[in-house]
């Protein structure tokens, strides 16, 4: 049986294939997969469609509720600033990540987002899930850019 995080990277490698950056979201509950999502910003001309929010988006509407508090969150990289406010504000209760993002991340890099005073929640934190698999994919689709 495929991991949560194997999950994820089979998102992340479905949006490469369509040309998008390879990053993967699965969001669980219970054990199941409530939701998961690929990145879509250049699909759906949504600069918001990372694959965090498209997840928590549908698992929302999924469950009825804007409040994921016995959700946990699988992602292949560290969230950006916008994702981790939508983590905190989803009330996700852990979230797991793979690969670490020193420019973009705000996790563990950048703003700290959760670290902030400001921030209302802060989930559970494991990073490095599955790392080197999300990095290689990731390092590939920008050096076929280059």
């Amino acid at each position: 049986m495929a991991s949560f995080m194997d999950l994820a990277l089979a998102q992340a490698r479905a949006a490469g294939a369509e040309g998008e950056v390879p990053i993967g979201c699965v969001i669980v509950r219970d054990g199941a997969v409530v939701a998961q999502a690929g990145n879509r910003t250049l699909a759906d001309r949504d600069p918001t469609a990372h694959a965090e929010l498209l997840a928590i988006r549908a698992a929302a509407a999924k469950l009825g509720c804007e409040r994921l508090a016995d959700c946990d969150l699988y992602v292949t990289l560290e969230p950006c600033a916008m994702c981790a406010a939508a983590i905190a504000f989803a009330r996700i209760r852990r979230l797991y990540y793979g690969a670490a993002d020193p420019k973009g991340g705000a996790v563990e890099h950048g703003v700290k987002f959760f670290a902030s005073p400001a921030c209302a929640h802060r989930p559970e934190i494991y990073g490095g899930l599955a790392e080197a698999d999300a990095a290689a994919l990731l390092k590939r689709f920008f050096e076929q850019r280059r």
